[in-house]
């Protein structure tokens, strides 16, 4: 049976894989835009948010990546990331999200004259202002930044050190995205080494438009605390004689050290990764024991909130509320935070709201944060 979508917006949840140039609400692009004289190819909401979803549900990868040129040419100011942030948190409070991470490449904001550290702080006091406004509202929420480095620039150690310079701020670890193929993760061993000598935490996008070698790469050459996608894990899983699951030495090893990997459904169809949610191997894995997570990737050009993959979840692979229970669960596990916190997150939060949901009460969006 499919789950209520309103009960599973009302649960909490958490989100280890959102792109916040990925995120931004269609207004909030247009009134950016008309700030600074910058041409949409739509002119209001509707059209835009929808322009947005054609876009990257099109097949074509150009079409999608030109998406984020529009996204990023409107956060280049303080003043325009500190909103951009603050909104991401407002919407991700309003889905009852009680945990985030917020992934975006600093790199990328500099158009303008800021520096990468002037864009962290901008940043941070944007998701300070959502927590806030959040918090005003009944709704408690933590979300703390990636900092991502983009694949195919030549590889620094610029980005690294930032994470490291604003660890103890709003960063809880780093990323590389962008495109995988012919930009192996291990380019960036020297950032990944100054990383671990610190005893900072990281995850790498691979296995998503890569097969298994980027897989590997990302575990074995660059020890990564997470993978990001991963979804290509399962061509390392074939069959026995008798039919039943086989897995290859490299997805062996995934499960058994429980690397998490931070699945996202609706955008994998609409990256080509997969052919449908309903093909999607985040059932599989879950059931052979892999740490799987759910998320978004990129809510607006996936037109999708956390609770709607959730949702897509139950009506496309039969997940019920203890199935959600424990990929939520899996998520407060894998989060860039301290143990304790992630166990009281758990053991106060998660597990007694799902527990209330199970036992027929709907739990309140004030109560589960």
């Amino acid at each position: 049976m499919t789950l209520d979508p309103e009960l599973l917006r009302r649960l909490p949840k958490v989100s280890l894989h959102d792109h916040l140039d990925g995120a931004l609400r269609p207004q909030t692009i247009i009134e950016l835009a008309a700030e600074i004289g910058y041409r949409l190819p739509a002119g209001n909401a509707d059209d835009l948010g929808r322009w947005f979803r054609d876009a990257s549900h099109s097949g074509s990868l150009v079409r999608y990546l030109e998406t984020f040129d529009h996204t990023i040419a409107v956060m280049q100011t303080p003043a325009q990331l500190r909103r951009v942030a603050r909104e991401f948190v407002e919407d991700l409070a309003a889905d009852g999200v009680v945990y985030g991470e917020a992934r975006w490449a600093p790199q990328q904001h500099t158009t303008r004259g800021l520096t990468m550290a002037q864009a962290v702080e901008a940043v941070r006091d944007g998701l300070v202002d959502g927590m806030e406004a959040a918090r005003a509202r009944g709704r408690r929420i933590l979300v703390r930044q990636l900092l991502t480095s983009m694949r195919y620039l030549e590889p620094t150690t610029a980005v690294a050190e930032l994470v490291l310079d604003y660890r103890r701020d709003s960063v809880a670890g780093f990323d590389i995205a962008g495109a995988e193929a012919g930009f192996p993760p291990q380019r960036f061993l020297p950032a990944f080494r100054l990383l671990k000598e610190h005893n900072a935490v990281y995850t790498i996008h691979a296995g998503e438009a890569d097969g298994l070698d980027s897989i590997w790469a990302a575990v074995q050459l660059c020890s990564a605390n997470r993978i990001g996608h991963g979804v290509r894990i399962a061509d390392d899983i074939g069959t026995d004689d008798r039919g039943r699951p086989a897995l290859g030495e490299l997805a062996s090893y995934v499960r058994d050290q429980q690397i998490p990997l931070e699945m996202c459904p609706s955008s994998n169809v609409h990256t080509g990764a997969v052919a449908s949610v309903a093909d999607h191997p985040i059932r599989l894995l879950d059931e052979l024991g892999f740490r799987v997570t759910v998320n978004c990737d990129n809510q607006l050009m996936s037109g999708t909130r956390l609770s709607h993959e959730l949702w897509l979840l139950s009506s496309e692979l039969g997940y019920d509320l203890e199935g959600l229970r424990r990929l939520t669960v899996n998520a407060a596990q894998s989060a860039f935070l301290p143990y304790d916190q992630r166990q009281a997150m758990i053991d106060d939060v998660i597990l007694p709201a799902f527990a209330q949901a199970v036992g027929g009460r709907a739990p309140s969006l004030a109560g589960s944060g």
